[in-house]
């Protein structure tokens, strides 16, 4: 029996349980998914989405399937430091998948915005879900949204009704947090109507040594005239492996703006697809990561201009020392009717080390003519004419290297537009340049004993 044939017997053994936290439509795009993963197994390097990153001996048997929620208590601020010093949020918990309740499952504020677990809202606002779910992340080009599709019962749900403002940012931390070699699928579902404004923050943080692998599926929802910023800061273990999959729907003059800080972790996939649904769009698309030891990190970004006048910005960069290894694959997809269309792509990576190795592929596909867009990747080492400037100068070679290394990453971080979130991550970035977020005792997260569950 192979991997993929696995995975569908799972499901079946599981039906049970998925058709408990399901109503029947929900059990239906379920069975939709598992049947579709069937169809074309786990990826591998001959997708061409998946062509630097191999996913097999990830997914090789070993973990648990953790599909119930944790009995664990504890007082987060006691174990976990991912506080944004002088900015106020509002935090929630993601806890092996599954929506940590403190207090409510589900929050309803006055002006109607809804906040909390997604799976409490599929109990009580199934038409709300059901208008949204499973309508922007496709099951068909992606396997590993398949699987989630069929397996994720919980996450984190937002709705801001046409004209509202929420007015905190929502920090989301996700735990993995269990006693054993584990597989974690969750969902979260962001749905900004028309004229609203919002930020979310996720912090991926592991919590005890086993290997972990998170299959995270997020859909944000963006209606017209929408601002949204997404901010996402990785910091896992060597053992923890997190892919990420991203799904944008912007319509008319709305602006989504997404950060995604790569600073550790054992192997890291984060793919992006944004489709620019109506004239007037805006959407910018950032990412900075930094790898050592054999770590692995792949950026796929897809960003389709399905309408005119619409603008796209991105911009990856990556500083790889030691053995690890780094990919980029970014596609800029203009339709026949996008003309006006605005779309930008760079890729800018430092190899620190002989071993580190970076792919890098830049793409544009364009079939209208009223257009302006440019795209460019380069891959190289410090200059040392630099270096010895700034020696000549008394700045010791090391703190140099330091400065320099500093300056590359700052213009992603720069891109940030919430100054404490800034401050907060040039912080970190400046720990990890330093070798301060590679060692467990040493790392700025703060952990402290936890219970491990059984």
């Amino acid at each position: 029996m192979n991997m993929s044939q696995e995975y569908i017997e799972l499901f079946k053994a599981k039906e049970p349980l998925l058709e408990k936290a399901s109503p029947p439509f929900m059990m239906n795009i379920r069975e939709a998914a598992i049947h579709e993963f069937g169809l074309t197994g786990l990826p591998d390097k001959k997708s061409e989405m998946y062509r630097y990153t191999s996913l097999q001996k990830l997914f090789e048997p070993g973990y648990t399937m953790q599909l119930q929620p944790s009995n664990v208590d504890f007082r987060v601020e006691d174990i976990f430091n991912c506080d944004v010093p002088n900015l106020q949020t509002r935090l929630e918990i993601i806890l092996n998948g599954f929506y940590k309740v403190n207090g409510t499952a589900l929050t309803e504020m006055d002006n109607g915005i809804i906040i909390g677990s997604f799976a409490e809202a599929l109990r009580r606002y199934p038409e709300l879900v059901r208008e949204h779910y499973a309508k922007h992340a496709s099951i068909q080009k992606d396997s590993l949204v398949a699987l989630n599709t069929a397996f994720a019962i919980d996450g984190l749900f937002i709705y801001v009704p046409r004209g509202q403002v929420l007015e905190d940012p929502v920090q989301v931390v996700h735990l993995p947090m269990t006693g054993s070699d584990t597989m974690l699928h969750y969902r979260n579902l962001f749905i900004m109507e028309e004229n609203t404004s919002a930020e979310v923050i996720v912090c991926d943080h592991t919590l005890s040594p086993f290997r972990f692998l998170t299959n995270a599926v997020t859909e944000i929802y963006a209606g017209n005239g929408t601002s949204f910023h997404y901010s996402r800061i990785q910091n896992e273990h060597l053992n923890s492996n997190l892919l990420t999959n991203l799904f944008i729907h912007q319509e008319a003059d709305s602006t989504v703006r997404s950060n995604t800080i790569s600073l550790h972790g054992g192997l890291i996939r984060n793919n992006t697809n944004v489709l620019l649904n109506a004239p007037g769009c805006n959407n910018e698309t950032y990412g900075l990561f930094l790898s050592d030891k054999h770590q692995h990190i792949d950026n796929y970004v897809n960003i389709d201009h399905a309408k005119p006048n619409c603008t796209s910005t991105q911009l990856f960069k990556g500083i790889l020392d030691d053995q690890s290894t780094g990919a980029f694959n970014g596609r800029i997809l203009v339709r026949p009717d996008a003309q006006k269309t605005m779309a930008y792509q760079t890729n800018n990576n430092i190899l620190m080390s002989d071993e580190a190795r970076m792919n890098s592929k830049p793409q544009l596909e364009i079939y209208a003519d009223d257009v302006r867009c440019s795209h460019g990747a380069t891959t190289g080492q410090l200059d040392e004419n630099a270096l010895f400037y700034m020696q000549s100068r008394g700045i010791p070679r090391q703190e140099a290297r330091l400065l320099m290394l500093y300056a590359f990453a700052h213009e992603v971080i720069e891109k940030i537009q919430v100054t404490p979130l800034k401050d907060r991550i040039n912080h970190l970035v400046d720990k990890r340049l330093r070798g301060e977020l590679s060692r467990c005792n040493n790392c700025s997260m703060a952990c402290g004993d936890l219970p491990i569950p059984d």
